[in-house]
């Protein structure tokens, strides 16, 4: 049914006992016979122009995504990846047969082309972390092939094309951790090693030393995403026993210190999720993909001066997690994952200043 913001105007009920006045109408209720006939043609057409609206109609909102050059490796979930200038890196993970893998790919944006590299220096793996420091990049934990979990640490030189070994993790081994750079130092927390933990650690590559620093602020997690905007780390979602978490925390290295902000709202439920990816881009940050109990395609961008969310559309790939996430210039970029048996090599970027047409 079609509720019209009308009211009609009520005749005139009482009669005169005349016989002249029974059979005219007053004044007032001409009036207001009139009056309702007007109304009455208004609502017409009105409720007309209603059933008339198509519920195909283009809704349009910022946010909008364009395949890019595959992965000419195998497809893969739980890959590491890090950028140093404008070349994003990326290897590792499993494949749909669960082999764990030690190639590594760089993805140059103005060319849009993949680059095989080196080998990765340590034993294949997958579900580790990370990230560039000092023009170098790292990565470390995660699982081998015979599911143990790892704590060795591997630098990659982008001049040489060579890897080298550094200080093993400070932490204890473990897997589904999250990672983040701030200055030139790296950062390496949460995660599960047989229990889920929250110890966050900092590597210093002039050292060659990680660091305990504070933990993080929330919950115990795996599976929590991270980025950086003007030298604040932002972390949160992940999974604790089973429950996605809403909470959302900031870090900031001068004071060691973490700082909670707004928990995700019931209309925000959607945030909360694990193995999704986040990104930074324009002093914005952004999550997408990953699992939990609704839609993780939906696309959040969070604004770190308001302490706010906002959606963006929706991620145009096959829903996936363990993906991996990175940005260059004022695009962000999501490539591999899974979804049940599949494995991914697509690669997607995304422009947030560009109208998404659904």
């Amino acid at each position: 049914m079609i509720h019209l913001p009308f009211r009609f105007l009520s005749a005139t009920k009482s009669q005169s006992k005349s016989t002249s006045a029974e059979t005219s109408l007053s004044s007032t209720t001409r009036r207001a016979n009139r009056t309702n006939w007007i109304l009455g043609i208004l609502c017409l057409g009105w409720a007309g122009a209603l059933v008339g609206c198509k519920t195909t109609d283009v809704v349009s909102t910022l946010g909008d995504w364009t395949t890019k050059s595959q992965l000419e490796g195998v497809s893969r979930f739980g890959a590491s990846s890090f950028v140093i200038g404008t070349i994003a890196y990326m290897g590792t993970g499993s494949d749909a047969n669960s082999n764990r893998l030690k190639d590594f790919w760089a993805y140059d944006p103005t060319r849009n082309a993949w680059t095989q590299k080196a080998d990765f220096g340590g034993v294949a793996r997958n579900v580790g972390v990370g990230f560039a420091a000092a023009g170098k990049g790292y990565i470390g934990t995660g699982i081998n092939a015979n599911s143990d979990r790892l704590k060795d640490f591997w630098e990659y030189n982008p001049t040489t094309n060579t890897w080298k070994a550094v200080a093993d993790f400070g932490g204890t081994a473990r897997q589904t951790a999250v990672a983040f750079t701030i200055g030139n130092k790296g950062y390496v927390g949460t995660g599960f090693d047989g229990n889920y933990l929250k110890d966050m650690w900092a590597f210093d590559p002039a050292t060659n030393a990680w660091t305990k620093v504070a933990s993080y602020g929330g919950a115990k997690r795996v599976g929590a995403v991270a980025f950086v905007i003007n030298n604040m780390a932002y972390v949160g979602t992940g999974n604790n026993n089973a429950i996605d978490q809403k909470d959302w925390y900031v870090y900031d290295p001068a004071q060691d210190l973490w700082t909670q902000k707004l928990d995700f709202t019931t209309d925000q439920a959607s945030i909360a999720r694990s193995y999704g990816v986040g990104f930074a881009v324009n002093g914005k940050g952004y999550i997408v993909t990953g699992s939990g109990t609704s839609t993780t395609k939906d696309v959040w961008e969070y604004d770190p001066a308001t302490d706010l969310w906002t959606t963006r559309g929706v991620f145009e790939g096959a829903s996936r997690s363990y993906g991996v996430g990175f940005a260059i210039g004022g695009q962000g970029y999501v490539t591999t994952g899974g979804s049940a048996s599949s494995r991914f090599d697509d690669l997607w970027s995304f422009d947030p200043t560009v109208e998404q047409v659904q």
